[in-house]
């Protein structure tokens, strides 16, 4: 458990306009559904509609905010039910992500994805800037992990600074 002592660095990053577009496709799927069901056909459109209408209700709750957490041992974020804990001794490096466009503009939420082939996973929203952290050894498939902030420079500087630390204990 982290206490107000350990921490070092506290930031929930939201999107109203993610927020915004998972409401209205779960609004669109729940009337579409509502539709089909009323039009006495419960077949497998109406199925489809139930479920794209579970995923963004889903989507709309869990992916309202990003919260990232460093103490002097650890990244740790967080995204509704979702946490990815990044010790520091297992960082490599930290940069800012230079992702090519189409990857950058791949969604909202958490994403896998394979760049400059390495697998990575992506806690992101689409406006705001990204870190992304390479790891010395692979979490699973994972070898690097990128997260949304509104505040990159701060945030490297304090993951620099941990990872500096724990090179020099």
């Amino acid at each position: 458990m982290v206490t107000n002592d350990d921490l070092i660095y506290d930031e929930r990053v939201t999107s109203k306009r993610t927020e915004a577009l998972f409401l209205a496709l779960t609004i669109l799927f729940f009337l579409l559904l509502i539709w089909r069901v009323t039009a006495g056909s419960l077949d497998i459109l109406a199925a489809v509609f139930f479920c794209l209408f579970g995923l963004f209700l889903f989507y709309s709750v869990n992916y309202r905010t990003l919260i990232i957490r460093l103490t002097a041992e650890s990244l740790k974020l967080t995204f509704g039910v979702f946490t990815w804990t990044v010790p520091f001794d297992n960082v490599e490096e930290c940069r800012l992500d230079d992702v090519p466009a189409l990857m950058r503009m791949g969604g909202a939420g958490i994403h896998f994805m394979i760049i400059r082939k390495r697998y990575r996973a992506s806690f992101n929203f689409l406006e705001h800037p990204r870190v992304v952290i390479v790891l010395k050894r692979k979490e699973g498939l994972v070898r690097d992990i990128s997260f949304s902030t509104r505040r990159p420079d701060d945030v490297l500087r304090f993951i620099q600074e941990a990872v500096s630390a724990h090179r020099a204990a």
